[in-house]
This record gives structure tokens, C-alpha cells and sequence, in this order.
């Protein structure tokens, strides 16, 4: 089975791929579902965020507080570091199996939506990946109209990931959205006929 890791930057236009993605008939494995998976309520992962972080970290119900623990770790590289040795293992695990149910289910190509590939060097992991791509201003414009948010704030959230001309030249292929949501639907759709078409 064909791998294929897909990823961008903030208001790139990632999700909308993937659904375009999902329509065409490939599943995707959604990165951050399977993030909130290995800490659901009960959860072996969960325990060990408590024991590391404290019960603060709880909501009233015994779910992750979500919000809190973005607070903990947003400014304090330990406490990240901390998070994603705690958790980067599960998830991987996780990934992993769901890949191997989607093969022994006879899928020819399956997709893994994850946002920080370039960032953690996952592209060894995957046959191809897919970058869409918006160049920096327009990804600032875009990400200030749908948040609702100043340059200043716009700028601090994109300057968190890796800038997206840096992962440009890392991509396999790269699927260009500075152009209408239907310019984008007919790209991606290409791009899996040509895909299935060399299987």
C-alpha cells in the first residue's frame, strides 16, 4: 500500500485537501484524532500526562483539559518536550496499526494528514508526501479573515512552524491553493488519478 503523508501550514488549505482526499475514495488517518485518541478518558496515555502534569490538568468530567494544557506548554519547551515523549510513542503505535488495518483491508493508497511532518522529520516514514502550498502573505491574509485576528498575531502563529517555503523543496509534490476552492478540488483530483493510474 502507498503511503502518503500530507501536510502544509496554518490556513493553507490542508483540511480541505484531505477532504477532497476522502471524497475521491482514499481514507485519510487524521493525525490530531489519533493525538486525542491516546488520551481519551481512562486512557493509558491520559494517566501518564496526569502523573507528569498534576490533576489540574483534568476537567471536572476527568477529560483533558485541552485549553489548560496549551497554556502549560506554549511557552515552556520542557513541559513540550515533556508532552511529546509522553505521547509521540502512543501515537506512532497507533498510526501505525491503523495503517496495517486500511493495508489488510486492500487499500491501494492511504493518507496521513499530519501537520508537523517536515518539523519532526517524518518523511522517512512515508512514500510520498504532499505539501499544499499558499505563498506567506497570502497565508497571513487567509489566516487573519478566517480567525478573525491582527498581522501581529496572525505573524506569531505562522512563525511557530516552519516557514512554508522551507518545506517546499521537502515535498514530494506540492499542490498550489493560491487559486479558487474549485481550482484546488480539480488539482487534487488530477493528482489521484495520475496517482492511481501508475498503481
Amino acid at each position: 500500500m502507498l503511503w502518503i503523508g500530507l501536510t502544509g501550514g496554518i490556513a493553507t488549505g490542508k483540511s480541505t485537501v484531505s477532504n477532497y482526499i476522502e471524497e475521491l475514495g482514499w481514507p485519510v488517518v487524521d493525525a490530531d484524532l489519533v493525538a486525542r485518541e491516546v488520551v481519551q478518558k481512562g486512557s493509558e496515555g491520559l494517566g501518564e500526562v496526569v502523573k507528569a502534569f498534576g490533576p489540574e490538568i483534568l476537567t471536572p468530567d476527568g477529560t483533558l483539559d485541552r485549553a489548560q494544557m496549551r497554556k502549560l506548554v506554549f511557552k515552556d519547551r520542557q513541559k513540550r518536550q515533556l508532552l511529546e515523549g509522553l505521547l509521540h510513542p502512543r501515537i506512532q503505535r497507533r498510526t501505525a496499526e491503523k495503517r496495517d488495518e486500511l493495508e489488510a483491508s486492500g487499500y491501494k493508497v492511504a493518507v496521513y494528514d499530519v501537520p508537523l511532518l517536515f518539523e519532526k522529520s517524518l518523511q522517512g516514514q512515508f512514500d510520498q508526501t504532499f505539501l499544499v502550498y499558499v505563498a506567506p502573505e497570502l497565508q497571513r491574509q487567509r489566516l487573519m479573515a478566517r480567525d478573525g485576528i491582527s498581522q501581529d498575531d496572525a505573524d506569531r502563529l505562522i512563525s511557530s512552524q516552519m516557514p512554508i517555503d522551507q518545506k517546499r523543496p521537502l515535498a514530494t509534490r506540492v499542490i498550489e491553493n493560491s487559486g479558487t476552492k474549485k481550482d484546488l478540488q480539480a488539482q487534487v483530483q488530477e493528482l489521484v488519478q495520475e496517482i492511481e493510474s501508475q498503481l
